[in-house]
């Protein structure tokens, strides 16, 4: 018998991590917080997760392979005191899935100790690879933050401030990195916004997030977010802002809103549940369509499906009912087994569909693997049609900026018409919102990355680098 890995969301982009910081100047359990934190960021990566903090002047971490709840337990974070942390949830996207690329990361140099965690994708990180181990520099992990870290070791003798500001203008790519030293809690973004980072306070302690719904899973405030190219430097003495680009354009990456964040936070001013309700009813605007029911994917296409059926005056039913026993990936015995392994995780209520017309609304296709069991499951529960409707445009395109996109030979959108990809999944009909639309959605007419959507990047791999 062959037992095989079976990942439930394949036809989903995967993002790559999220990071979390925290700064006490209340005697705080920063572990613990950081702990909640992570917890909250489970989302944005489940392979491995670590927390870093600074005690003493030395800084002590613990990481390894799993969710947040495995990885730590009260005894573990009872040993993790300190004045400040930093934490990570990791899905790899560069670097293999393994404990030595599990972050946060830690440095002992001429800076004294020093951690990094780091979200998004660094698009010259070979080159610049190639370049520190030249010059010396010994690679203990694949990942693009141990590049970061090689770089701020370069320009060590310059302080610590100074050697970031440095490293920040060789690297390019995406990135939301927050960095821990003896004594500071520093947060930076990339020059486009593509990553999300956001300042929060609880008291008179600061905290930096990936995402605004981990400040409320611990109790603080969202203060603002981090601006794009931004470095926020945070001590006992409050908040110092580097801005070596003013007034950069931001392009914050348009899935984040479509599908990486938790609908609960706010991202660079834009409630992520609300767009993803106006992305509903813009669809159906630009795609409508008769029928009886409109009904979700869960989780992620449950609020556009509740603006479709707004919009459209036809009744939104819960038509799936979902295992959250069931995690992104199980074992099944057979080849068979997992043809039919989507049904574990989403089981269609036969009694809401039946003989009816369905409208099926989820946030994206990217390979169409899993769209096509949803309408194999809704035609076998009795639905008479199954028109498919997505909340966003066509992914064409593959991302070079932290996300686990396919080929683009593997992209259902960039190789088939609509009505080939309606034909393809078994859907009566597909229909997919618009560039304008889903900017629409957003209340603005710029400031994101659409190169999934259409080829056009903020920043255009490859680079050529120089750290001298």
């Amino acid at each position: 018998m062959t037992w095989e890995l079976i990942n439930l969301e394949e036809d989903k982009l995967k993002e790559e991590c999220g990071v979390f910081g925290v700064l006490s100047n209340d005697d705080l359990p920063v572990s613990k917080m950081t702990y909640y934190g992570l917890y909250a960021l489970q989302h944005r990566g489940q392979e491995s997760a670590g927390i870093a903090v600074a005690r003493d002047g030395e800084i002590h971490s613990y990481k390894d392979m799993g969710l947040v709840t495995e990885v730590f337990d009260e005894e573990i974070l009872d040993e993790l005191t300190g004045s400040a942390a930093i934490g990570h949830v990791r899905y790899s996207t560069a670097g293999d899935s393994l404990k030595c690329n599990a972050q946060p990361l830690l440095t002992h140099g001429k800076l004294g100790s020093m951690a990094i965690a780091h979200n998004g994708n660094l698009t010259n990180a070979d080159t610049l690879r190639d370049l520190l181990q030249e010059c010396g520099f010994i690679f203990q992990s694949t990942t693009d933050s141990e590049v970061i870290l090689g770089l701020i070791a370069r320009y060590a003798n310059k302080g610590i401030d100074k050697a970031i500001f440095n490293a920040m203008q060789v690297v390019k790519g995406s990135f939301a990195i927050v960095i821990l030293t003896k004594d500071k809690l520093i947060g930076v973004r990339d020059t486009n916004g593509i990553r999300p980072l956001c300042i929060g306070k609880v008291k008179n302690s600061y905290i930096l997030s990936s995402e605004s719904c981990a400040l409320d899973a611990i109790g603080g405030e969202f203060v603002r977010d981090v601006n794009p190219g931004e470095i926020v430097i945070i001590d006992k003495n409050g908040i110092k802002s580097i801005n070596p680009v003013e007034k950069a354009p931001c392009g914050t990456c348009a899935f984040e809103y479509i599908y990486f964040a938790r609908p609960d936070s706010i991202i660079d001013g834009i409630n992520v549940y609300e767009s993803r309700v106006r992305a509903g009813a813009i669809l159906y605007e630009e795609s409508p369509i008769d029928a009886d029911i409109v009904v979700g994917v869960p989780d992620s296409g449950i609020p556009a499906a509740v603006g479709y059926a707004k919009a459209a005056n036809i009744p939104y039913e819960t038509a799936f009912v979902k295992n959250k026993y069931v995690g992104r990936t199980f074992i099944a015995p057979t080849q068979e087994m997992r043809e039919m392994a989507v049904a574990l995780k989403l089981n269609p209520l036969k009694s809401v569909v039946q003989g009816k017309r369905v409208v099926l609304i989820d946030d994206s296709i990217v390979r169409g693997t899993t769209s096509k069991k949803l309408v194999q499951l809704l035609r076998k529960a009795g639905a008479k049609e199954v028109h498919f409707r997505i909340s966003s445009p066509v992914v064409k395109y593959p991302c070079y900026f932290g996300i686990d996109t396919p080929y683009r030979s593997q992209l259902i959108g960039a190789n088939n018409s609509i009505n080939e990809i309606a034909e393809i999944i078994g859907a009566d009909t597909v229909g997919y919102l618009s560039i304008e639309g889903i900017l629409k959605a957003f209340n603005k007419e710029s400031g994101f990355c659409l190169g999934c959507f259409d080829g056009e990047y903020p920043v255009a791999p490859p680079f050529e680098a120089s750290i001298d």
